[in-house]
């Protein structure tokens, strides 16, 4: 499954302001996902960049002149505008919103947004205090009311050397709102629980019991939901990596325990559960309220572990007949036969098998390779992937059971 941007008329309008550096990069990350980038620039915006550069990042020449001919015939802003799948507007000043929301069309790049039926995104950039002056909110306000789409500004430094709300969101995530523009919302009015990451069993203030999960296969699952327009709430042990997406819900924790008390808090509305965290089975009995010295001479220490709650299947108990529970097996041998193992005696839907053991897939990884075992007994194949496109796939196979659990519950029948 290519990004959703592959092959897709992409026209990136840029108006002046101190960002529009940032906004080359832009360009270049939509080339290499395969986008047709079309650049368009206000006069101010030509003040920061020149043309040249976008020109030569895109491949297509920079449109700029309100009658310029886009071909030898066709009128520009009409043509850029019946071609596009999707304009976003990086960076949007309070300028070009002010404008837009007015409905003026008195340069190349309004009269192409007020003449085109592809969705637009805006990413604002500005001083915060423009940002949050009440003239500007209610032209924002106005712009979603009429479908336009927004991705709010990033907090930190301004060029102008104030601080807060009004950089230009980070390049991900412009690229992120993108793809969400153009995916199908199959998932919308449901809630999808996700968790992801390691536990960590402290032994002492200093040291722990953990595994090498980094959490990105539960993260992906977690912004592909999202951009299929579930509410997505992602429990997360400490991997070290950023929230998938800033408006996904992401609450952190630390040890199993923890991660159960926030699993069953944020279960009860969830229509899938996807439990791709790798949860410690054991932890320390007793945990020093010090840290343990290296005592001369004793060259063995001994731990006591307890096992720790098995959330999925205390989930797989308590799951009501119109919910789809998903689990996860990393094994490293007999992994069929251990994975469907798991699948019966936790009660899940569900479960995605990966034999962790094998170098580029599973624990670190940026791509895997699994099985999906459902309950009824048929499995699916996935090839190696990326992890995104394998969330994609795991949430096809949840949404088609939930789909039939649906359906037999309407015709009376039992899950």
């Amino acid at each position: 499954m290519p990004s959703m941007l592959d092959k897709r008329h992409i026209v990136v309008g840029v108006s002046g302001g101190i960002a529009v550096y940032k906004v080359a990069e832009l360009v270049r990350s939509l080339c290499r996902l395969g986008a047709d980038v079309h650049v368009v620039m206000t006069k101010n915006a030509m003040e920061f960049v020149t043309p040249l550069t976008f020109q030569t990042l895109s491949g297509n020449p920079v449109t700029h002149e309100m009658f310029e001919l886009f071909t030898d015939s066709s009128i520009g802003h009409i043509a850029l505008s019946d071609m596009a799948d999707l304009v976003v507007i990086a960076p949007a000043t309070a300028n070009i919103i002010g404008k837009i929301a007015s409905g003026i069309a008195d340069d190349f790049l309004t009269t192409m947004v007020m003449a085109t039926m592809a969705p637009v995104l805006l990413a604002p950039s500005m001083n915060t205090k423009m940002w949050e002056n009440p003239i500007v909110r209610s032209n924002v306000k106005k712009l979603h009311g009429s479908g336009f789409r927004f991705i709010d500004p990033a907090s930190g430094d301004l060029a102008c050397g104030w601080q807060g709300k009004g950089r230009l969101p980070e390049i991900d995530e412009i690229v992120e709102q993108m793809e969400d523009c153009l995916t199908a919302k199959d998932f919308i009015g449901e809630k999808v629980l996700v968790t992801a990451g390691p536990t960590s069993e402290p032994i002492d203030p200093v040291r722990c019991i953990t595994n090498r999960s980094s959490g990105k296969m539960g993260y992906a699952v977690a912004k592909i939901a999202k951009r299929r327009g579930a509410e997505v709430v992602l429990v997360s042990g400490a991997g070290g990596l950023p929230p998938p997406r800033s408006d996904i819900k992401v609450v952190y924790v630390g040890t199993a325990e923890e991660m159960r008390s926030a699993v069953m808090r944020e279960q009860r509305k969830a229509s899938v559960i996807v439990k791709a965290a790798a949860v410690a089975d054991y932890r320390c009995r007793d945990r020093s309220n010090l840290k343990i010295k290296k005592t001369t001479g004793r060259d063995e220490i001994t731990l006591a572990l307890v096992k720790n709650p098995d959330i999925l299947a205390e989930l797989g108990r308590s799951k009501n007949n119109g919910r789809v529970l998903v689990g996860f097996a990393a094994e490293t041998d007999r992994v069929i036969e251990h994975a469907a193992a798991k699948l019966k005696g936790k009660g899940i839907d569900l479960i995605v098998a990966n034999d962790v053991s094998r170098d580029g897939i599973g624990f670190g990884a940026d791509e895997n390779e699994v099985t999906i075992i459902e309950a009824s007994g048929g499995t699916k194949d996935v090839p190696r992937l990326p992890k995104d496109e394998v969330a994609s796939i795991i949430l096809d196979e949840a949404l088609a059971v939930l789909k039939r659990k649906r359906k037999r519950k309407a015709m009376g029948g039992r899950d």
